[in-house]
């Protein structure tokens, strides 16, 4: 049982110790957060509600036992005084031990489980919003780390604290009680300290929370700054910047350890007051209750259970190290549950409309994207027939990877609406959009155990053959069947160039089979030879397929079949290749793309184009 300092069967045991954490967030102040937080930890607690009701009941016995127990013993010690009642005055005290044991073993097996259950419980509800989510703007994936790996833990220590704190208390009263019972004068004499620990402890608490506060959000950018250099460590290395790198990371480290200090320093001054209040208000019961054992009002037996009673009545001073624990609960959860109260860039419509069996008809009407003040896409109006290959081109910064990141719903524009096959992207089921427009980027994730299941990551349920299909239609297959096992080689042991990782997600993209593909820069780290191979090989596959392709060559706008280029955030152009090539600003977007000036006659083995001669 969780409670107040006592020396009966179940004494009390103090809250775990924690240092106190706050928020690390972009928004948020600290009693907002502490709500937040308060809030996510009751309703996690619904999850486990009959363990956390045989919490509850096992603590309110305990406290029942750990109150009646004094009682108990002064009675066996005043049977002995005089001869009469002892063998019913021991069977109290042992039933009231045994009671005690039972109780305490039940609330260590019971806790702990419950506190595994509500940590697991807010991580995986953490980890899946983080992973279905595009908020990584708001919420960098360092910040999000921290909050998974530190802060959902405090649902583990919320309920002790809180049965802890209760439980204190009730114990306290009990005490209290017990002494008035048996003198009221003793009450009296305990209760003149109690004013002194109130006020130290209201204070510590106010002085001890925004230091908290500050010291997690430090923290959070640490691990962010971290999880960057482990991302960058090989430009690191080629820079010989480890050292700068180094004092970077570690920049927050000072103002850590002063608040860290700040915070434990006025803890340690709270338990100082409140080490010298406490043996002053025993001393004084204690006196009170031996002038009271002189004068005849109680008995030897009475005496010692008032000794009980004044050290589980003092207990209550040591309700501050519950409140540190709740304290650091509150905020920890509070960063959690920030997290997933935050407005979804992206949500599931209420009324899902499916789509029909469209041919791949992408429009984009008056859509407008901002960066925070910069206007990324401003009014755009663009159509993209279905079956046709359009090349994105701009000036870095047009927004091409916005644009394309719109069509599959990656995020939403800030105004206008996009349709594909004449229903608004919007509205339909999010797993219906995905299956329908599939995505290849410029650097593709490496997920799955193995080769296959990288490339069917979208589709687990695929064939060999049909893996092996998309390998071939990407050039992929080739150097997969050089690997160690094939397509059976764990990804670990499965070393790649950065060109055979994009033919993978190449690859991967083309097995979703969707009706619109997207390529966001995804053949940029093919040579010019093998990214007219992979061209051609995705021919076949593109035929009856809408394909949006981010392009920095003019070799890949001269393969495509119609090019929109992109200047202030609209379309300046929505034209073939080869009309556009005449004008000067269009070729200088390609001036220093690597390939020189591609022949607008050149189609290496590029489709009909759609629409040709179209002006903008």
């Amino acid at each position: 049982m969780r409670g107040a300092e006592g020396r009966g069967p179940a004494r009390p045991r103090p809250a775990r110790r924690r240092l106190l954490s706050g928020f690390a967030g972009p928004g948020g102040g600290e009693h907002q957060i502490r709500a937040v937080g308060t809030r996510l930890l009751l309703r996690s607690l619904v999850q486990v509600r009959l363990p956390v009701a045989v919490l509850v009941v096992a603590a309110l016995l305990g406290t029942v036992t750990t109150v009646l127990f004094p009682a108990a013993l002064g009675r066996a010690i005043d049977a002995v005084v005089t001869g009469h009642g002892l063998p019913g005055a021991l069977v109290s005290v042992g039933a009231l031990l045994l009671t005690g044991v039972v109780l305490e073993a039940v609330d260590d097996l019971v806790g702990t489980s419950v506190g595994a259950s509500l940590t697991a419980y807010l991580r995986h509800r953490l980890l899946r919003r983080a992973l279905g989510w595009g908020g990584a703007e708001r919420f960098p994936p360092g910040d999000v780390l921290s909050r998974l790996a530190v802060n959902a833990d405090s649902a583990a220590v919320f309920l002790p604290a809180v049965i802890g704190g209760v439980t204190t208390v009730l114990v306290a009263l009990g005490g209290v009680a017990g002494l008035a019972l048996i003198d009221w004068r003793l009450a009296v004499a305990f209760l003149l300290g109690t004013p002194v620990a109130v006020v130290v402890v209201r204070v510590f608490l106010v002085q001890a929370a925004g230091p908290s506060v500050r010291y997690q959000e430090l923290q959070a950018t640490l691990v962010g700054r971290l999880l960057g250099a482990f991302e960058g460590v090989r430009t690191i290395r080629a820079s010989g910047t480890a050292e700068r790198e180094i004092e970077r990371i570690l920049q927050p480290l000072p103002e850590l350890h002063r608040l860290g200090r700040r915070v434990w320093t006025l803890q340690g001054r709270a338990s100082w007051r409140l080490t010298l209040l406490t043996p002053a208000v025993e001393v004084l019961v204690l006196a009170v209750a031996g002038f009271s054992l002189v004068r005849g009002r109680i008995t030897p037996g009475e005496l010692v259970a008032a000794g009980e009673y004044v050290g589980m009545a003092l207990g209550a001073i040591g309700l501050a190290d519950q409140l540190v624990s709740l304290l650091g609960c509150q905020v920890g959860a509070g960063r959690v549950g920030e997290v997933l109260a935050a407005d979804d860039p992206v949500a599931q419509p209420p009324a899902p409309r499916p789509l029909p069996d469209g041919p791949g008809c992408v429009e984009l009407r008056g859509v407008t994207v901002r960066a925070g003040d910069k206007v990324v896409l401003d009014a755009l109006d663009l159509t993209v027939p279905a079956g046709a290959q359009v090349a994105l081109v701009g000036r870095s910064g047009a927004g091409r990877s916005t644009l394309v990141s719109l069509v599959g719903r990656l995020r939403d524009p800030d105004a206008g609406e996009v349709l594909l096959d004449g229903v608004p992207v919007r509205e339909v089921a999010l797993p219906e959009l995905r299956r329908a427009v599939s995505y290849a980027f410029e650097r593709p994730a490496l997920l799955g155990a193995t080769v296959h299941d990288t490339i069917a990551y979208a589709r687990p349920a695929a064939s060999r053959g049909d893996v092996v299909r998309a390998a071939v239609a990407a050039r992929a297959d080739s150097f997969v069947r050089k690997l160690p096992d094939g397509y059976d080689t764990p990804l670990a042991r499965a070393p790649m160039s950065g060109g055979e990782l994009q033919r993978l997600g190449l690859a991967r993209a083309v097995l979703v089979a969707a009706r619109v593909m997207v390529l966001d820069d995804a053949t940029s780290s093919l040579d010019t030879a093998t990214e007219a191979q992979v061209t051609r090989a995705l021919a076949t596959v593109l035929a009856d397929r809408t394909c949006l392709v981010v392009a920095h060559r003019a070799a890949t706008a001269a393969r495509a079949d119609l090019v929109a280029w992109l200047d202030g955030g609209r379309i300046r152009a929505l034209a073939p290749h080869r009309a556009l090539w005449a004008d000067p600003a269009y070729r200088a977007l390609f001036a220093a793309g690597g390939d020189g000036f591609a022949d607008p006659d050149a189609t290496d083995g590029r489709r009909p184009p759609v629409g040709a001669g179209a002006g903008p």
